[in-house]
């Protein structure tokens, strides 16, 4: 199978154990762990099974651990990836990397043990990796000076504060907590409009090009400058401000619009050969589903919002991170872009379970079957990937070259 060549960053040399030579090791392997584990404990708390920690909202709880833990996770490997390569920089790694993950990952426990730690530590513990992670990522962006690139430090910010926002609420018992989760998941979507909009034309236009299928993908100008972001940017503050409004129902609707055109020309139809690329155009089909399904909510009564918010979260974010890890992944250990059969069969069960969650509050009679089967899918989803890339992300390179 012919591969898409990956510009390869800089790297320093032996900076300790192989897991932390570079961002994507740990991180995206630790990303799939806590889908893993912590999806299956939000169902035992959601069939009463294991009691809820006291002062957190439930959901709010389930949705925080996918945000900004599973999510951030991804969003933290993927960047300190992409940011050698955008500033022809070395890789965190080592010591700085160790520090880091160890930031995420005691933000990951003190939040999964909230309720028997004082909220101030969950807090303080949760909140210390996307500032930490920001500074590592500031220094060669601004050094290089990427100001292109320089915006997702703004990115990280307003990511910070949703997550913020979610803790302000156990700490002061004020509603803000939805609104983070909120905030966080446009912000992650926002990326993935960024990100997708990047790689997904640009991978696509080389692949068909080595298949004998050249196309071109011009691009719409005022989509690609500002039309595309600013749509999801809408949607997403009506949303915050006025949920359910019709105005917020017409802004997701045209958002849903805005993409779905700007998918349609990058011909995902052609791609079904090659699962490593069409999971791609998969993910941002999730996403186009949800802001529709966001729009339709506000005038269908008999639609839930939760319907929507679970085509973008489970559907479109879980779906666009397994494509990306699972690529860059083998990419950058040395490896070409073919996938286990296992890895093909994790990107249906992601989907599948969306599905399945999707489809559970709109057949109010089969909720509780669908919402476990959902669940269990999704969960098998990532327990297949952390299986299969866990030496992939924890042995040296298979071309032996550093990193």
């Amino acid at each position: 199978m012919a591969t898409i060549p990956l510009q390869e960053p800089k790297y320093q040399g032996s900076q300790g154990p192989v897991f932390f030579a570079a961002g994507f090791r740990p991180f995206f392997l630790m990303a799939a762990v806590q889908a893993a584990i912590m999806l299956p404990l939000w169902l035992a708390v959601f069939f009463g099974i294991v009691p809820m920690a006291e002062g957190w909202n439930p959901v709010a709880w389930h949705a925080h651990a996918m945000v900004f833990g599973f999510a951030g996770a991804a969003i933290g490997g993927f960047l300190l990836t992409a940011v050698p390569n955008w500033t022809s920089s070395h890789h965190v790694s080592g010591k700085p990397l160790m520090v880091l993950f160890m930031v995420w990952l005691a933000g990951r426990l003190a939040v999964g043990l909230a309720g028997h730690l004082p909220p101030i530590m969950v807090a303080v513990l949760d909140l210390g990796y996307l500032p930490l992670l920001a500074a590592l990522l500031a220094k060669p962006l601004v050094a290089a000076k990427k100001w292109r690139n320089i915006a997702f430090l703004p990115i990280l910010a307003v990511m910070w504060l949703a997550d913020l926002c979610v803790h302000l609420e156990v700490l002061t018992g004020r509603d803000t907590a939805m609104k983070g989760i909120y905030l966080g998941l446009f912000v992650v979507l926002l990326m993935i409009v960024i990100v997708g909009g990047r790689i997904i034309p640009s991978f696509t236009q080389n692949w068909l090009r080595m298949q004998g299928q050249p196309v071109e993908m011009e691009p719409v100008a005022w989509m690609e400058k500002g039309g595309a972001a600013g749509s999801l940017i809408l949607a997403a503050l009506a949303q915050l401000i006025i949920p359910s409004s019709p105005l917020a129902g017409a802004l997701a609707l045209v958002a849903a619009a805005v993409h779905g055109y700007r998918l349609s020309r990058w011909h995902g139809a052609k791609t079904f050969s090659n699962p490593i690329l069409a999971v791609l155009h998969v993910g941002y089909f999730w996403m186009v589903a949800g802001f529709a399904l966001l729009g339709l909510a506000a005038f269908l009564p008999g639609l839930p919002a939760s319907a929507a918010v679970h085509a973008l979260t489970a559907g479109s974010v879980g779906t666009m991170v397994i494509g990306v890890m699972s690529r860059a992944a083998l990419g950058h250990s040395g490896r070409p872009l073919q996938l286990a059969p296992a890895t093909v069969l994790a990107y249906g069960l992601i989907s599948l379970g969306a599905l399945l969650r999707v489809a559970a509050p709109i057949i109010p009679g089969a909720m509780t079957v669908l919402t476990l089967a959902g669940g269990l899918a999704w969960t098998g989803g990532w327990v297949v990937y952390a299986v299969v890339y866990f030496p992939i992300c924890a042995l040296p390179r298979a071309d032996g070259r550093p990193g």
